[in-house]
């Protein structure tokens, strides 16, 4: 399995991205959560890992009679319950996710409308993750927003686009916005350091930084490129020569 499925965030304080890291903290610590969130930013800063991050936070089934306000441990999610390790394989019956792109006409948000009334199959709250969202039809968006008008208590939405000033504004305006920025090297780098420690890769500091200028802001690209260099590398420590010969100045595998 490559670095990137393997070393995918299960948990809220696993997130690299702080900002996003903080807002779900606050979010969450509150008891209670919107029924629609739109999470924007360039693909590779983990939108969808983080969508299912949540519906784990709110399925997993220790927090069943926690009320009131929570604590950051509190929030998050075991990993051990049966909901959350089927949301982890991606088996939970009542977490759906959707690529906008693929499914984008007003017959697919019809047979989700009609769908999502059924309540949930085990699970406390469906939860549908779409994916490009801004590749929806006008008749799509229009049938989405009026399952985001009045949704039903069951069910929540999170909405992932890279273009979000093509999501209409009547769709924004009814979901809680995350904006995921592109990661700063600190944030790249404590991203790298938790695959480094599990693989027990040999590198430099000054390499790892490197790995985190090609990457462009992308924790997908930083861990695809660490990777990499680790298979060039071998037995050898990577250095930041190595990373230098390995890539061009671009930021792209040469392979």
């Amino acid at each position: 399995m490559v670095f990137y499925r393997k070393y995918r965030p299960q948990r809220i304080d696993e997130l690299d991205n702080e900002s996003v890291r903080e807002s779900l903290y606050s979010i969450f610590s509150k008891g209670n959560f919107p029924h629609a969130f739109l999470f924007t930013g360039p693909k590779g800063l983990g939108k969808t890992s983080t969508a299912r991050i949540i519906a784990k936070a709110i399925n997993c089934e220790k927090h069943k009679d926690l009320k009131g306000e929570r604590s950051e441990k509190e929030i998050e999610p075991c990993n051990k319950c049966e909901q959350c390790l089927s949301i982890t394989t991606g088996n939970n019956l009542d977490i759906f996710e959707i690529d906008g792109a693929s499914n984008r006409g007003i017959d697919e948000i019809r047979d989700l409308k009609e769908k999502i009334k059924l309540a949930p199959f085990k699970a406390y709250k469906k939860v549908y993750i779409i994916d490009e969202v801004h590749m929806l039809t006008t008749e799509a968006f229009n049938a989405l927003l009026k399952t985001l008008e009045e949704p039903p208590s069951h069910a929540v939405f999170i909405l992932c686009t890279t273009e979000p000033h093509k999501v209409p504004a009547t769709i924004a305006s009814r979901c809680l916005r995350i904006n995921f920025t592109r990661a700063t090297d600190e944030e790249l780098t404590r991203s790298m350091q938790r695959i480094i420690k599990a693989e027990e890769i040999k590198i430099d500091t000054q390499a790892i930084l490197e790995i985190a200028k090609l990457s462009d802001g992308s924790f997908r690209d930083a861990v695809k490129i660490l990777e990499e260099i680790s298979v060039f590398a071998g037995r050898k420590t990577v250095t930041a020569d190595l990373v230098n010969e390995k890539f061009n100045s671009l930021g792209i595998g040469e392979n």
